[in-house]
């Protein structure tokens, strides 16, 4: 059950605040009795309470009288304090994060090659936007949409978020498929690439109908394969991130090649 303490009220304040709902204006002599709050801290608990706005009192009786606030703006107040608490909280962290991007630094590319791989169409879409979200200078996509989801709108939109921070980070993109690519998408998804990508000078998009597979690569050094279903599911089945310096050359080169040769496309 959920309970004021979960609101960031302490037991005693608690207890006292619905003892105040249940007596009506009362002194603090007799709100001890009522919620068994003892004597003793009673009149801490009622300043705390009287902080939150949660309470209000007579200070013109002899004795002081206090009168709890309506619940529902009692509630009120109080989520708004942990909407502010929360809102610092993230300031703070975003603060920290800022300083540790300063502080912590990758070690230079080891020139062993590595893999990784990531199976089903949300690993995969992760494993995409980490590497996409780690290159620097250049990404290069080819083939069809990447890292197509049972929902491609929504994958759609978190690749070409990831790839417009890319553009304002100032990475080179550039996009090779298929003609017929952008007519197999939803209109939905088209649009998330043309309206905001392409007025990027940093942004470029060809076309070939020799392209049959689909790879992402990433500053000449690291490319992620994606693995169709075997079952021919509209789904990526897996993604496999390699790094090798001479399969990543072999891939640059078939790309220049191909690349030399297609036409650009842009918005209809």
């Amino acid at each position: 059950m959920s309970s004021l303490r979960d609101l960031g009220l302490s037991e005693y304040e608690a207890r006292a605040y619905r003892s105040l709902l249940e007596t009506g204006p009362t002194t603090a002599k007799e709100l001890s009795r009522a919620s068994d709050v003892p004597m003793g801290r009673i009149y801490d608990v009622l300043n705390s309470l009287e902080t939150y706005n949660l309470v209000r009192s007579q200070t013109a009786s002899r004795p002081k009288k206090y009168v709890a606030v309506e619940p529902d703006t009692a509630l009120d107040r109080l989520l708004e304090d942990k909407k502010r608490e929360l809102q610092e909280k993230v300031g703070q962290y975003e603060e920290i994060v800022d300083d540790l991007s300063s502080q912590l630094e990758s070690a230079d590319p080891v020139e062993e090659p590595f893999w990784t791989a990531a199976v089903g169409p949300d690993n995969s879409l992760d494993l995409l936007l980490e590497r996409l979200a780690a290159a620097d200078d250049e990404i290069i996509m080819v083939g069809s949409a990447p890292a197509r989801q049972v929902d491609i709108l929504s994958g759609t939109e978190r690749i070409v978020d990831e790839l417009e921070a890319a553009l304002e980070r100032g990475v080179e993109v550039s996009l090779l498929v298929r003609p017929d690519l952008f007519e197999s998408l939803p209109e939905e998804a088209n649009r998330e690439y043309y309206e905001r990508l392409f007025h990027y000078d940093n942004y470029s998009a060809r076309a070939s109908p020799n392209i049959r597979t689909t790879f992402e690569l990433l500053d000449g050094v690291e490319v992620c394969i994606e693995v169709p279903h075997p079952l021919g599911r509209e789904e990526t089945f897996g993604v496999i991130d390699m790094k090798d310096s001479d399969f990543t050359a072999d891939i640059s080169q078939a790309f220049e090649e191909q690349w030399a040769e297609a036409k650009p496309v842009g918005p209809p």
